[in-house]
């Protein structure tokens, strides 16, 4: 119970009388009453309290001690403890202690992305059903809020709850459809931390240090130093005060155009490379988990090319901070959006999905969740989740714990030329090929190495 602490310092404070001031024992809010810690592995720990300060750490017959530093910063790592609970975790410092109340062990996962990531259950396609059933107290949820920033921060504003048809509403579908999969078919305790921001783009998620030393960013990180001089938010804000009062001031018969949108400031937005990964994902790293499902990649459509490069590079970075080696990250595929073409044309989407793919060659322990026939042409956020869930935890299933399943659409092996047909060759078709809302396929689209479709 983190609020005991506080009232341990105002007695302190009155029965002695002491003019001298100290830090407060305290831990980031990633640590709660109803947390989740990972289950086989050593968790890291950590906090503040005063300088020197010794700092005891308990829970479930281990016990560990540390002194703050200079800067009052703390850090220790539990034992591997077996999964389950309930468990209680005290921490004990000169001058309070106080204790984190039921504690489970399983496997935590990191739900992140942008908006088809965050979109809650409430905006699902059977949200009602999805609530009414939603009664599991052993899964467990946090939310970390969107904080844009160059300056990284040390903890954010939320806590953990068990999962529940009051608390999972505004919680990420895929987040809870994936974790509820996981928990029925390994019977664990299952933890979720959703830090979704949508609309998001990769090199957000990224220290801005990295992107420069990379040298493959110059001209990104160039035009973001040039905003960084001549954007004035407060002048857009006024601007945009007065284009409101003349609305308003129109009668309705007047009014040619919707009424003004305040004005995003770039600086503290989701798109500046680094503000989320300072705002969002700094408080969190570190914390014991056994990997990270994304639904990203709209918003670096645009650069689709770069993204070969960039979202390698930004798992790589996670990892690299982590310090947990190559934890899994799995990952979902753009899903089909907007009228579909007879003829083969340039596609930002396609090249975007292409690049997805390629990161499976380049890194280990990644996958992605093919998801081509789960979109819908008139809205870029599909309402079905429970599939994409269905298909990252298929990946999770498989490779992270051992289950006998079909984990990956089929991927393309191979082609010979037999007369005037071309024989392909797949990978992974499970039972079988099967044309979803065709007796069987019109045809493929095709190039040589020309790079000309037909």
């Amino acid at each position: 119970m983190k609020a005991i602490k506080h009232i341990s310092y105002i007695i302190l404070s009155i029965l002695f009388c002491t003019q001298i001031s100290f830090a407060q024992l305290d831990l980031p809010s990633i640590f709660g009453d109803h947390m989740v810690l990972q289950q086989k592995q050593q968790n890291p720990v950590w906090g503040w309290a005063s300088p020197g300060e010794t700092i005891k750490v308990s829970i479930n017959g281990q016990s560990h001690s540390t002194k703050a530093d200079g800067q009052g910063n703390w850090r220790i790592k539990l034992r591997p403890i077996p999964a389950g609970g309930p468990y209680r975790l005290d921490i004990e410092g000169k001058n309070s202690s106080f204790y984190f109340d039921d504690v489970l062990v399983g496997e935590v996962w990191i739900c992140s992305g942008q908006s088809n990531m965050a979109w809650p259950i409430n905006a699902t396609n059977s949200a009602e059903l999805a609530k009414l059933t939603a009664n599991y107290p052993n899964i467990r949820l946090i939310s970390v809020p969107q904080v844009g920033t160059q300056e990284a921060q040390q903890d954010f504003n939320g806590e953990w709850s068990a999962c529940s048809p009051e608390t999972i509403g505004n919680f990420s579908a895929v987040g809870y459809f994936f974790g509820r999969r996981l928990h029925h078919a390994l019977d664990v305790p299952i933890g979720l931390i959703d830090n979704a921001w949508g609309g998001s783009a990769a090199e957000a998620w990224v220290r801005k240090d990295v992107l420069t030393k990379d040298g493959n960013y110059d001209e990104l990180l160039g035009w973001w130093k040039e905003k960084e001089v001549s954007f004035n938010y407060e002048k857009l804000l006024k601007d945009w005060e007065k284009d409101v009062a003349e609305w308003d001031g129109l009668s309705e018969e007047k009014r040619d155009r919707d009424r003004p949108r305040r004005p995003r400031n770039l600086m503290t937005g989701n798109h500046r490379p680094a503000n989320i990964y300072n705002g969002v994902l700094h408080p969190t790293i570190g914390y014991g988990i056994k990997g990270s499902i994304w639904y990203q990649g709209e918003s670096n459509a645009g650069r689709a090319y770069q993204y070969r490069h960039l979202f390698p590079l930004m798992i790589q970075h996670w990892r690299d901070e982590w310090g947990q080696g190559d934890f899994p990250f799995y990952y979902v595929q753009l899903a089909d959006f907007k009228e579909e073409k007879i003829e083969p044309g340039d596609s930002d989407w396609a090249e975007l999905r292409e690049a997805q793919t390629m990161t499976m060659s380049k890194l280990k322990n990644v996958g992605e969740a093919v998801i081509i026939d789960v979109g819908e042409g008139r809205d870029i956020h599909p309402r079905n989740k429970q599939t994409v869930a269905n298909r990252l935890a298929r990946w999770a299933l498989a490779k992270d714990y051992n289950k006998d399943i079909q984990f990956m659409g089929p991927r393309y092996k191979s082609m010979k030329i037999e007369g005037d047909k071309i024989i392909l060759t797949f990978d992974h078709v499970g039972q079988r090929l099967y044309a979803f809302d065709r007796e069987s396929p019109v045809g493929f689209t095709i190039a040589g190495k020309d790079q000309k479709f037909i």
